[in-house]
This record gives C-alpha cells, sequence and structure tokens, in this order.
C-alpha cells in the first residue's frame, strides 16, 4: 500500500481478489489467513504496509491497481462479460476476476495482439482519449499489391466510406505480392478502422495483429491467449507517455 493508513484484513483480501468479503469471512474461519504468521480471527483485523499477509501461506502483496498485458488470440470479444461470446476476462485466472479490470481499448473479435487490462480508470480514459492520440501500429496482411500509392494515401488522409476523414497515418510495406503484409500506424481508432482504411484503397485485410500501444510493445514471448504483468519499467514508461 502506498501510505501507512490501515485496511480490512477482508478488503484487502477481496481488493486482490481471493474472493468476496463473505468468502474471505470463511476464509478466516478456516485458519486459512494470516497477519504476520499469526492466524486471522476476524475480519475486520487492519493490515497496513508493513504487514505480511498470507492466504494457504502465500504471501499476497497488496497493489492498488492492477496492470495485465494480454496477446489477446482470435474469437474472444474484449468486453468484461457476455451472455453468448467469451470475454477476454474469461482467459484470466480467477485470482483477478474480482479486481474490476477492464480492458484499455478494444480489439476486434478476430484481431490478435497486445491488449492492456487494468482497473486504473484515470490511466485507461488517457490511453482512449482522442485528444492524446495515442499511436498504435499493427500487423496486417492484405489482399492486393501494396504499392507507393498505398503509403501516400495513408499520409494523406484517408476518408472512409462515412466520409470520415482519418488522421494521417504510416504504412510500411513489409511485402507485395498477391497478397502484402505491412506495418499500420494509426493515432486514432475508430471502430474497424483499420480494416475500412485498407477498404478504401480496394484492399480486404485477411489478418491483423496489435503490435503496440503507445510506448508499450507486444512482449513476443507470450503466446496467444497468455499473459502477464506490466513491468515496473513499462508501467514508468506508461505513465509519462501520458
Amino acid at each position: 500500500m502506498k501510505s501507512e493508513k490501515s485496511i480490512r484484513i477482508d478488503k484487502y483480501l477481496s481488493n486482490m481478489g481471493i474472493g468476496s468479503r463473505k468468502d474471505i469471512k470463511k476464509h478466516i474461519k478456516m485458519g486459512r489467513v494470516k497477519i504476520n504468521e499469526k492466524i486471522v480471527k476476524e475480519s475486520n483485523d487492519s493490515v497496513n504496509k508493513n504487514d505480511i499477509v498470507r492466504f494457504d501461506n502465500e504471501v499476497i502483496e497488496y497493489e492498488e491497481f492492477t496492470y495485465i498485458m494480454m496477446n489477446k488470440p482470435q474469437g474472444v470479444i474484449s468486453a468484461t462479460e457476455d451472455k453468448y461470446q467469451n470475454t477476454v476476462l474469461d482467459i484470466l485466472e480467477d485470482r483477478y476476476k474480482n479486481r474490476g479490470l477492464f480492458p484499455a481499448g478494444r480489439l476486434d473479435k478476430d484481431t490478435e495482439g497486445l491488449l492492456i487490462l487494468t482497473n486504473n480508470g484515470t490511466l485507461a480514459h488517457n490511453m482512449l482519449s482522442p485528444k492524446k492520440h495515442v499511436t498504435k501500429k499493427y500487423l496486417v496482411k492484405v489482399v492486393g499489391r501494396l504499392g507507393e500509392s498505398d503509403v501516400k494515401a495513408f499520409e494523406n488522409k484517408i476518408v472512409l466510406e462515412d466520409d470520415y476523414e482519418c488522421m494521417p497515418a504510416k504504412l510500411d510495406i513489409l511485402e507485395s505480392d498477391e497478397e502484402s503484409l505491412a506495418i499500420v500506424e494509426i493515432k486514432e481508432g475508430k471502430f474497424h478502422q483499420v480494416k475500412r482504411m485498407f477498404l478504401a484503397t480496394d484492399k480486404t485485410v485477411v489478418y491483423l495483429k496489435r503490435i503496440s500501444m503507445g510506448p508499450i510493445s507486444l512482449d513476443e514471448s507470450l503466446k496467444l491467449g497468455e499473459y502477464r504483468k506490466l513491468t515496473a519499467e513499462e508501467l514508468n514508461l506508461l505513465e509519462n507517455y501520458m
């Protein structure tokens, strides 16, 4: 915890995803919770940042906010809950599911790659704010041959089918053939924007993967569906970027 202020043990453990306060009360009765190696007797006992809290002998360190990097797979939606489809929260371990996490930005159901989940509303708002113009990079495969005319079209503000004029974007062609591969860099996030931008140049996107957002790049060691916490260095980069 950031200050000396104490917090009830049931709130502490609930905030860290161990369960509801009702669950925590049951765990305490069963002797599963310790503070400084002493078994907790009451759910309203208090702890501060100097105390060592254990649940089933595992140390539970308090975090005010949680930040997760996920390599989102295709087939799941960027939402917190849905009656009919799997969401990115369904991928997470149970210990993260009670922390109020939500995606800081969306990826289409059929789009892979970098997704940041957090319960820090202020940081998420800044990441998504149109005024911040947070840069997003995508690896994209399209049907059709890409050329210099496409590069210039992206630079010169592509106009979508609904007459929306996109901000200037960067197109870096990696391969140009019957199917072409490129890196696209945009600073806004309209619905299906990358797909619609290519459609405006008579190309069809067949694969899309977000590889970076602001200063944070996807950890390529993460397989599809895997995730990890942001490192202290990554979090510092993100906070300074905002």
